[in-house]
């Protein structure tokens, strides 16, 4: 984890002053950070029985397609309002810079599926808990919750369902 620590990037007040932003897009153009990510999240939900990665727009897309392709595992993007073409299910939730809204497909999951929704930051855990929220709405088996960054000052994870595997890569 210290050769991604080392690849990630602090940016100073984005996306608002006073806020210490922790860039990923500089690990993600550097391919032995990007195969380490991929692989070490990968490791955690191997033998789980994972059938879809739900992952969280923007950036979640990245690190969930990367765990969808290494379990072989479908890939479900909950995407901001009027992103998705077929039938929505959506969820607005405050995050730590106001309000904002997420949608997923309302047949992306089934009852039989094992999830897990990823994204990048845990921070405040608003975005992921609406997620949760949605996926928890169609039903599946089983969901666990992954990130690459957990801000653990901002404790995120005690907004987020405490019957939940939560894992992330690296902690803040």
């Amino acid at each position: 984890m210290e050769y991604i620590k080392s690849k990630i990037r602090d940016v100073e007040d984005f996306p608002t002053k006073g806020v210490l932003f922790k860039d990923l897009t500089t690990a993600f153009k550097d391919p032995r950070a990007l195969h380490i990510i991929g692989f070490d999240l990968s490791q955690l939900y191997r033998n789980k029985g994972v059938t879809k990665v739900v992952g969280i727009e923007s950036r979640g897309f990245i690190g969930g397609s990367i765990l969808a392709y290494e379990l072989g595992a479908g890939f479900v993007p909950c995407r901001k309002p009027g992103k998705l073409p077929a039938d929505t299910i959506k969820k607005t939730y405050a995050k730590e810079y106001g309000e904002d809204t997420i949608e997923i497909h309302r047949d992306a999951i089934t009852e039989d599926d094992i999830v897990v929704i990823h994204d990048d930051v845990l921070a405040t855990g608003g975005t992921m808990a609406a997620a949760y929220d949605l996926v928890k709405q169609l039903n599946p088996k089983k969901i666990y919750i992954s990130f690459i960054i957990e801000l653990s000052a901002l404790n995120g994870r005690a907004n987020l369902p405490q019957d939940v595997d939560v894992n992330s890569l690296i902690t803040y």
